[in-house]
């Protein structure tokens, strides 16, 4: 693939700042596209054409437009093979990351929004998590014991996983269980995590002073 024609549309301190932290442990080249949500640049003609929703993240890739957070992430960990963030088809372990990256979007997310915004779920047969405890100890299990949600191996998923929580406890959407800190803070710790931070930190700041001047 021509890895020079990979954009990134991005928003700092949001979903977004997730894939931002991937193409970092990645290696990956890409040209960031920087949207100031507080000026309303998500809902002007020029992105609502990239994407409808008028959300973050997006990439296009060789003229692939990919949205919504957990097929980003399976689309940059497969097309960026280098660094074995994605264990490959026929490896044992490729069902569980598959399902554990599309879990966050399906259900925890929802089921953690849910909870904070104390919204009453759907009727139990349409509702896509169920319940929040059960979603929750679902996670949990899985991470109990482990160093990261596939055991000792540490993958795409991980970083998707690492950072949603640290934002998700933040505001307090979450409980900040032994289990679930210790994750996040261990993912955290990485270097790319660093460097998103500054990058998230030195563009709000330059959000935040043109928000100011209009």
């Amino acid at each position: 693939m021509n890895t020079e024609e990979l954009i990134f549309y991005h928003s700092p301190k949001t979903r977004s700042s997730c894939v931002l932290a991937l193409l970092e442990e990645l290696d990956a080249p890409y040209a960031l596209r920087d949207l100031n949500f507080r000026i309303g640049a998500q809902r002007l003609p020029d992105y609502l054409a990239i994407n409808p929703m008028g959300k973050v993240p997006a990439i296009v890739h060789n003229g692939a437009l990919v949205t919504e957070l957990p097929s980003i992430f399976i689309y940059l960990a497969d097309a960026f093979q280098k660094k074995n963030l994605a264990p490959p088809i026929g490896d044992a372990l490729r069902g569980p990351y598959l399902r554990w990256l599309v879990f966050y979007g399906a259900a925890f997310e929802p089921a953690a929004l849910d909870s904070l915004t104390k919204r009453a779920p759907p009727p139990r047969g349409m509702n896509p998590y169920g319940d929040f405890d059960t979603t929750l100890k679902t996670l949990e299990s899985q991470l109990a014991g482990r160093v990261y949600l596939l055991g000792e191996r540490f993958t795409a998923a991980d970083v998707l996983w690492g950072m949603a929580l640290r934002m998700l406890m933040g505001f307090g959407a979450l409980p900040a269980t032994p289990v679930l800190k210790d994750y996040a803070a261990r993912v955290c710790a990485r270097p790319s995590v660093a460097r998103v931070d500054q990058t998230d930190g030195q563009l709000l700041k330059i959000h935040e002073a043109m928000a100011a001047r209009d």
